[in-house]
């Protein structure tokens, strides 16, 4: 995702770019093609409302600074609510041949296992990504490797910087096939009725529990076989906001009542009534034949995993196109390795972008690869341009990224979601357009909604002086 962008924007700018990617050449334990931008988690880009979600507002900031993955999703979305979510093939295939396209972007298939070869060779105009020169005629190169980075390239950067990465766990959902889920118990309904693109407001699949059902599938969860980890995988954290589901069962019987598995806003169709909890699944592909079971990132075994999730009333007879899987992911300290501009402060040739840097999810991932490409365009045409503005969602999150959280003197940083947590803080509307005072969540809606109109105003302003 990051490296796709970065490229983007470097040849949009008029630089050459050579994209070296080892797939097919070298496979990782959780792509299965060699396609740029494979998706190999969920097909969700999550919230695509700019005006009340942060995520949906870098959306939004992304389309106007002319993102390829922002585009590449528009053939490619699937009903989701007022999520944007794809068809994960249709959108491989989009980006992919948008960069092969490309006159000035050359693709180069092999496994890069040393900054060494890159850094010292002759300028040719080239980024993994390598994509421009310095003054003494050598590369410099964008490190885009996303969170399976091959060991060998992993341990070249390590000695580059002389600081070990951080690493934690990041867990796969199962995908079902649609056919084979019972309509009779299941029904669709998107949580709240809430709309999505077209009016749709049954863009979920939900699967209800009583509470003796609920009960027995934690006790299944808690007893399932797990899988054994590597030696190398021992003592990794896992990232908060993908917890597999066993882990967040062994935090207590009711903490996936209050997570992935909470029944708010959702009315069992045959009861009238609001279940005990609740299992979502959300189309996966264009088609509308797959859907993944939302949440449900595990590390129970194959086995376990068919005979407990087949526990979830209207999946009894579940058909799984895909087990859930897990996999390392690793990422920097960044605030102490990387400048305000994406540049690793040991080798100002270097940039890295994208989860590595130590941003979590799809989008904010693209996000810094948009970044780290225009920085890398910017340098290479001696033009001057300054990071977004703080207010804004990629400047919030290029914040986090190289100014990190320092407690008691200690680096705290650790891999996180864009959220409006992150923003400089505004002042709350206190009254609403017809001069009713707001509380509550009224109040907190209208505090996004300033935030976000702060955001784009800001943005616009930094874009007519920077682009």
């Amino acid at each position: 995702m990051a490296g796709s962008e970065a490229a983007w924007a470097l040849a949009n700018a008029s630089v050459p770019v050579v994209l070296h990617e080892m797939r097919p050449v070298v496979q990782t334990d959780a792509h299965h093609t060699d396609k740029f931008a494979e998706l190999v988690c969920s097909n969700s880009f999550r919230s695509d409302d700019w005006r009340g979600n942060a995520v949906g507002l870098l959306h939004e900031e992304m389309r106007r600074l002319g993102s390829l993955v922002m585009a590449s999703a528009i053939p490619a979305q699937v009903p989701a609510g007022s999520a944007l979510a794809v068809d994960r093939e249709v959108f491989s295939d989009a980006v992919t041949a948008a960069l092969t396209a490309h006159p000035l972007i050359s693709v180069s298939r092999e496994e890069v296992r040393s900054l060494d070869a890159l850094l010292s060779s002759p300028a040719r105009g080239g980024s993994v990504t390598s994509e421009a020169s310095d003054e003494g005629g050598r590369d410099s190169v964008i490190f885009a490797t996303g969170p399976l980075t091959s060991p060998a390239l992993a341990d070249s950067i390590r000695n580059l910087t002389g600081e070990d990465s951080l690493a934690f766990f990041d867990a796969i959902a199962p995908i079902v096939h649609a056919d084979s889920i019972n309509f009779d118990i299941a029904w669709k309904q998107s949580r709240y009725d809430k709309e999505g693109p077209g009016g749709d407001k049954a863009a979920y699949v939900n699967c209800p529990m009583d509470k003796a059902q609920y009960e027995a599938f934690i006790a299944a969860l808690n007893a399932g076989a797990k899988t054994e980890f590597k030696e190398w995988e021992k003592n990794t954290p896992y990232f908060e906001g993908c917890l597999p589901i066993e882990v967040m069962a062994e935090r207590g019987p009711e903490t996936l009542r209050f997570g992935p598995m909470k029944p708010v806003g959702l009315m069992d169709a045959r009861t009238g009534k609001r279940p005990y909890a609740v299992v979502q699944l959300r189309q996966d592909n264009k088609l509308g034949t797959l859907f993944n079971i939302v949440g449900f990132q595990t590390k129970l075994k194959y086995g376990a995993q068919e005979e407990i999730f087949r526990m979830i009333p209207g999946l009894e007879n579940a058909r799984f196109a895909r087990l859930g899987g897990i996999h390392r992911n690793t990422f920097l300290n960044s605030p102490k390795l990387l400048d305000s501009t994406l540049r690793l402060k040991a080798e100002p040739r270097v940039r890295f972008a994208g989860q590595v840097t130590g941003v979590e999810g799809y989008v904010e991932s693209a996000a810094m690869g948009m970044m780290a490409g225009r920085f890398a365009a910017a340098e290479r045409l001696g033009r001057a341009l300054e990071p977004p503005p703080h207010t804004s969602a990629f400047g919030a999150l290029l914040a986090h990224v190289t100014g990190g959280h320092i407690t008691d003197g200690k680096s705290s940083f650790q891999p996180m979601n864009v959220n409006f947590g992150l923003f400089p803080p505004i002042d709350a509307p206190t009254h609403g357009p017809d001069g009713k005072k707001l509380k509550g969540e009224e109040r907190g809606r209208a505090k996004k909604l300033a935030m976000a109109e702060r955001a784009l105003g800001d943005l616009a302003g930094w874009m007519n002086v920077n682009l």
